[in-house]
């Protein structure tokens, strides 16, 4: 009996020193490791060699700072519109003068008993019908081209200028119940919905407000031949307190899915696309308040190759994507 309890006692022993053995060695770790890779870096690849193959230039953006702009539509002046208000004025600005010339000389002779009194009162009737109708014209066209250029003695010049010279006129509307003030000295004017192809316009004249509309209209005045009747887009300073930021170049910005886009160096393999907004637009790009600052470089030739690369997935070794 009793080597039959030894033998039992031994049994379970080495049945527990089994299971003990087992449980180690699931709890083991394996011997091969396990292999894990880095996470790619977002953007893209390009070494010095392509760099260079494709010319791709470089640059830092501009420090620059930020004044509240009003944005505006407008559209330049056909210099024969002109031309015809400028005639009917100056015709009766003309016929003022005449016809009180004629009253001044007829009641100098009606003083020596040298004209009639119909005579008198014939100059006295022209004369003063001859002014009202300046002053209705004077309204008219200072309603339509400013008081600035209703007071002007020799308007016929200024409209042979704008026919014949680099000079063109530009009547700007500004948004709905929009009354700057100060008025705006100068305006960015760009042409053809092209926001690289831009000129700076000086101010004329304030054409007032109107009362149905409540739209002031502005005119500008261009030192440069532009297509009569075009209609642009304007950007006009305001008074407010400067934002800091920079300004991309125009060059360097991609349009893609309708929003822009630029190429930011990270490395100096390795280039990051940064989404620019398209709301504070410059003479000669755009401007930024965050993202970007003057110490980053960004590609201002060849970004467009660079995105057709990354898109495409080809030609570059691409990491992860917008």
């Amino acid at each position: 009996m009793k080597y039959v309890l030894n033998f039992i006692l031994a049994a379970a022993v080495l049945s527990a020193l089994a299971i003990s053995g087992c449980s180690k060695s699931v709890s083991e770790p394996t011997s091969v490791a396990e292999k894990t890779e880095a996470p790619a870096k977002p953007g893209v690849m390009i070494d010095a060699e392509t760099q260079a193959r494709l010319g791709l230039t470089f640059a830092a953006p501009e420090a620059t700072q930020w004044l509240p702009v009003l944005h505006a539509v407008g559209r330049v002046v056909h210099p024969l519109a002109f031309t015809a208000a400028a005639a009917d004025y100056e015709g009766a600005r003309s016929a003022t003068l005449a016809s009180q010339s004629e009253l001044d000389r007829t009641q100098k002779l009606a003083a020596q008993d040298n004209a009639s009194p119909r005579v008198l009162e014939a100059a006295q009737a022209s004369a003063a019908r001859d002014s009202l109708v300046l002053k209705s014209a004077r309204a008219k066209f200072a309603a339509e081209w400013g008081v600035g250029l209703a007071a002007a003695t020799n308007l016929t010049a200024f409209a042979q200028q704008l026919q014949t010279d680099d000079n063109s006129l530009i009547k700007i509307t500004l948004p709905v119940g929009t009354f700057p003030k100060p008025l705006p000295s100068t305006a960015i004017i760009f042409l053809f919905g092209d926001e690289t192809n831009s000129v700076t316009a000086d101010f004329a004249d304030d054409l007032g407000i109107d009362s149905a509309t409540q739209v002031e209209t502005l005119l500008f005045t261009i030192k440069q031949k532009l297509p009569p009747s075009i209609s642009l887009t304007a950007s006009l300073k305001t008074s407010g307190e400067p934002i800091a930021g920079v300004t991309i170049p125009a060059s360097a910005i991609l349009r893609h899915e309708g929003k822009g886009w630029v190429y930011v160096q990270t490395e100096t393999n390795q280039f990051m696309r940064v989404e620019i907004p398209f709301d504070r637009q410059t003479e000669n790009g755009w401007f930024v308040a965050d993202k970007l600052s003057a110490t980053n470089r960004i590609i201002v030739t060849g970004a467009q190759t660079v995105l057709s690369a990354e898109l495409s997935g080809g030609g570059f070794n691409t990491g992860a994507r917008d």
